[in-house]
């Protein structure tokens, strides 16, 4: 198909902290340098912020590197953290505070910030903009531009107005080619071409695979005289049994607080459902007694990468680059990804810079590499490295008490090497082994349903499309994943896309709501077959989170 082609030095996909730090600092290097580079970023969501879903307590090292006047500039950190209160829930009714000596370093927030990373990449794109960086929201990269030496040439931007029976509407308008010198992915988790690209040149070869979360959050409005401005409250345990994972509430400005819970994705009962953990973890009098009273405003969800250093990819190949979640640079034992994925990009834009400086064009950027280790992102990840597989081989309990051991006695120095080598969709157990799970019904007070809440995440796509969720074999959900594991999409997705129905001739099929989707990408990462593919749907489709 002949496509409208436009030429830049660098595209850059997602409008994240990552993509955006990248941006950022090249368009810095290139004047410090007196180069002159076009850069654009292309983010598939309908504004820059739609898509971003963070908890957020934010270490602001990488943003003091990047723009060390920022208060100056008015970014969005406001909120300091005061207090930290980290809790084990015993059960739904009872828990124990944890004094600081008891729990790891890594999760002692003094010096941070409480934040809406949607605003703060918001914020983050106008300086992009000011540095001369061209921004494109509302447009999708769905493939990749392969040069003829197989190095990467740029991305094409998804077709716009085909139907769902794939012919061309009145509306159709076919996407555009974007090449670049090089190409820098900053997708976030689980990025549909990133995936691609650790596939075909095998950057995870020899690596332990990666492990991931789903991160649910809420913002609620609160009675004032509950909010404490600057509180962060951490629990562990309850509801969860075997699994691991934990919630947290973040007392923001204006009398909100943010309330979550990160669920690993290795569990292994099919009959688990993430959202309805979440929304029994409010009903915890930990965290019930600041939401009673208070109403709900926003909801959403997202998968996290949170293997670590064991399961980095190699970053760079031939015309391009992987940064931030992409990559998986979050730091677990943290729980915090924005300051690392800002960090991945800025080193992504010294070496770019350094390679067109040098008039070198869609070469591996092998340089990139010798950076990252000498960077403070790979000391932080490297220090790390145990901490999920810990808590995955030893549990909440023993593997909290060995990564206290490791980051508090030992200062992060690794005594041995922990890998946990089962892929999370391959953890997942038969249903006849498992007991089923009877979740209360919701409350509609502090509990609710899933098409609720997908309603405040303000989600929305033309339907009138081909969905995005792609099945390998449309055959496996009734034949293989219905009898052998209860077909757990109905339950690992937050958003009621997967639905099992009877059909017309009184068989069982399933029902793929895609309008639903929040683009978390947890079914492209937990089918137990790896039969659902997740790509991008038409550009600005999705949720609208106003400030997640």
């Amino acid at each position: 198909m002949e496509r409208e082609s436009m030429e830049f030095d660098v595209v850059v996909v997602g409008a994240g902290p990552a993509g955006l730090s990248t941006a950022c600092k090249i368009m810095q290097l290139a004047q410090q340098n007196e180069q002159e580079l076009m850069v654009c970023v292309v983010e598939k969501g309908s504004e820059v912020g739609a898509h971003i879903l963070s908890g957020a307590v934010f270490e602001t090292q990488a943003m003091d590197e990047l723009f060390p006047d920022w208060n100056d500039r008015g970014a969005p950190l406001t909120t300091k953290v005061t207090e930290d209160h980290i809790y084990y829930l015993k059960n739904q009714s009872s828990a124990t505070q944890l004094p600081n000596f008891m729990t790891p370093k890594t999760m002692h927030n003094q010096g941070n910030y409480i934040v809406s990373m949607g605003n703060v990449c918001r914020w983050l794109a106008d300086q992009a903009e000011q540095l001369g960086v061209e921004v494109f929201p509302g447009f999708a990269a769905s493939e990749i531009i392969y040069n003829e030496d197989g190095s990467v040439g740029g991305i094409i931007t998804g077709d716009m107005g085909i139907s769902a029976s794939g012919e061309h509407k009145d509306s159709y308008m076919p996407g555009m080619e974007l090449r670049a010198k090089y190409t820098v992915f900053a997708e976030g988790c689980r990025g549909h071409l990133g995936k691609q690209l650790i596939s075909k040149f095998e950057l995870d070869k020899d690596k332990a695979p990666q492990h991931y979360g789903i991160g649910f959050k809420e913002i609620w409005d609160i009675d004032p005289s509950k909010h404490q401005e600057g509180l962060v409250v951490h629990t562990a345990g309850w509801p969860l049994n075997s699994e691991t994972g934990g919630s947290y509430l973040y007392h923001a400005e204006n009398n909100q607080v943010l309330v979550g819970i990160i669920i690993d994705l290795n569990y292994k009962n099919p009959h688990l459902s993430p959202f309805d953990e979440f929304q029994k973890v409010k009903q915890h009098p930990v965290l019930k007694q600041y939401l009673e009273g208070g109403k709900r405003v926003s909801y959403g969800a997202r998968a996290i990468a949170k293997g670590g250093y064991n399961s980095l990819p190699k970053m760079t190949f031939p015309g391009g680059i992987l940064v931030g979640c992409d990559a998986g640079t979050l730091n677990f034992a943290k729980i915090k990804g924005n300051h690392t994925a800002m960090k991945s990009g800025m080193l992504a834009a010294e070496t770019i810079v350094e390679a067109i400086s040098q008039d070198k064009v869609g070469q591996d950027l092998t340089d990139y590499a010798q950076k990252f280790e000498n960077s403070w992102l790979y000391k932080e990840l490297y220090s790390s490295q145990n901490f999920g597989a810990a808590l995955h081989k030893f549990g909440t309990f023993l593997g909290g008490a060995y990564n206290t051991f490791e980051q508090n006695i030992l200062g992060g120095k690794v005594l041995f090497k922990l890998k946990d080598t089962t892929t999370d969709h391959g953890a997942i157990g038969l249903a006849s082994e498992f007991p089923k799970i009877e979740y209360p019904k919701p409350d509609g007070v502090i509990s609710f349903d899933k098409l609720s809440s997908v309603f405040l995440s303000n989600t929305n796509h033309e339907e009138d499309q081909p969905c995005h969720l792609r099945l390998k074999d449309p055959a496996t959900p009734i034949v293989i994943n219905l009898p052998k594991y209860d077909e757990p999409a109905q339950r690992y997705c937050p958003a009621g896309v997967y639905e099992i129905i009877d059909s017309p001739e009184g068989d069982k099929k399933l029902q793929i709501n895609a309008q639903n989707c929040v683009h978390c990408k947890t079914c492209d990462i937990k089918d137990p077959t790896q039969n659902i593919v997740w790509v991008t749907p038409e550009g600005a489709g999705g949720p609208n989170y106003p400030n997640m």
